[in-house]
């Protein structure tokens, strides 16, 4: 991922330095193991775990002697041993370090997020509270629909975040596993034993079959989860970018001092966040389709994946991360205009209302078709002259209703009515 999109600490988690001494934090254990095993001597075990850390430039030159970047890597560590240096990678073959390694760099990536998301959450929750009567209208299809609150649209989108959090912990619960089962998964060279003082060390679960790799559906899993918590944010991007339109105006993107819109057009304020959001979240849909792609490798592996996991496991893990720290500011910061939001909804002429009006028709005896026609045509007539609705049915002599009773039906606080239950539900989640 490129700077620009990359924030410190994840970018440590996927930085090189980070991966070798994870990777030597792999070989040390397995040399502990080892030596619990009664197989290493005691002094074996020491000498790796005071081994310095591998130098990414020498291993990256060591790399192009040996064309193979964990040779070149194990090479290295035992160069650098001065007591014990035999034992290094002993029984081992490559995936069993990589693949245990990635597993707990995976675990650190995803409590990270997990992290950004309960910090999300608590933003959008906060803000739903705040403007749960908020009146403005509901829009189906791009078109009035009927009066909801702003604060109802931050709420779904509160418990979609929710959801993607406990996506999340499945699928880190799923990715980070490890494997110390040898070159096709077998045991051959390094008992079960080896491979559960490893991962229990580590923090992170076990393969229970494994080939010469963990299996891919895992880093699948994770990566379309990845994707699926951008596409919930690209939602209300999108919703946020249609209701900062100039025709609408009821909410928008923070545009703090010395900020420029444009390099031509002095007047411009544009939803970049949402914008952006939108992007990483298509770039995160394309990195799940190559992980899926990975799932199928011959036999017991081949390194078809490899390449693809190196951009897109630490690029969607960054990507993500950003995304999700940029909409929490966004969000934090969103400027809702609430007097715009009530102007908007007196210009629709009552059109809004008509719903309640063909019920309370209904109520009076008439049947269903009736009391739709009988609506439907008035408010084709509103659309058509821009007269309101209201002042049409009081006119209309096939109306059953008194003057008091179409007034009634024409006030947002009937359509509000009964969605204190989702706020009661919503003050009941927690991310844990």
């Amino acid at each position: 991922m490129i700077e620009r999109y990359s924030l410190p600490e994840m970018a440590a988690l996927w930085s090189e330095a980070h991966k070798l001494a994870v990777w030597k934090e792999v070989e040390t254990l397995v040399v502990e193991a080892w030596v619990a095993e009664g197989v290493a001597p005691p002094e074996a075990a020491a000498g790796v775990r005071r081994a310095p850390e591998v130098d990414p430039a020498a291993w990256k030159d060591r790399e192009k002697i040996t064309n193979h970047d964990v040779a070149a890597f194990v090479d290295l560590l035992a160069e650098s041993t001065e007591t014990g240096g035999e034992w290094v990678h002993f029984g081992l073959t490559s995936s069993d370090v990589l693949d245990t390694a990635q597993g707990a760099i995976l675990k650190d990536a995803a409590n990270l997020l997990l992290r950004r998301l309960r910090e999300f959450f608590a933003v959008v929750q906060r803000r739903a509270f705040e403007h749960r009567d908020t009146v403005m209208i509901g829009r189906t299809h791009g078109i009035w629909a009927e009066p909801t609150s702003f604060g109802l649209k931050l709420a779904n989108w509160a418990f979609e975040i929710s959801r993607d959090y406990d996506r999340l912990v499945r699928a880190r619960d799923a990715v980070a596993v490890g494997k110390i089962s040898g070159a096709v998964g077998t045991y051959a060279h390094t008992p079960p034993s080896v491979e559960a003082f490893v991962c229990e060390r580590l923090g992170i679960g076990i393969e229970p079959a494994s080939t010469q790799i963990t299996h891919r559906d895992r880093h699948a899993e994770f990566v379309t989860t990845l994707a699926l918590i951008a596409s919930g944010i690209e939602r209300f991007a999108t919703e946020i970018r249609h209701l900062q339109r100039s025709e609408v105006g009821e909410v928008h993107e923070a545009f703090r001092s010395g900020q420029k819109g444009s390099s031509a057009m002095p007047h411009k304020r544009n939803p970049i966040a949402s914008e952006n959001a939108s992007g990483m979240a298509r770039l995160l849909r394309g990195n799940a389709s190559a992980a899926l792609e990975n799932i199928a490798l011959w036999h017991e592996r081949d390194i078809s994946h490899s390449g693809v996991e190196r951009v897109i496991l630490p690029d969607s893990c960054l990507a993500i991360d950003y995304t999700l720290t940029r909409m929490t500011g966004l969000i934090d910061n969103l400027v809702i205009d609430s007097d715009r939001m009530l102007s908007n909804l007196d210009s629709t002429q009552g059109l809004v209302f008509s719903q309640a009006v063909m019920l309370a028709l209904i109520e009076t005896g008439l049947s269903r078709d009736e009391s739709y026609r009988i609506v439907q045509r008035n408010a084709m007539t509103a659309w058509d002259t821009g007269a309101h609705l209201k002042d049409l049915l009081v006119g209309d002599t096939e109306v059953t209703l008194s003057e008091e009773a179409i007034e009634s039906c024409f006030t947002p606080e009937r359509f509000l009515r009964n969605t204190g239950v989702v706020f009661d539900r919503l003050t009941a989640v927690t991310l844990e």
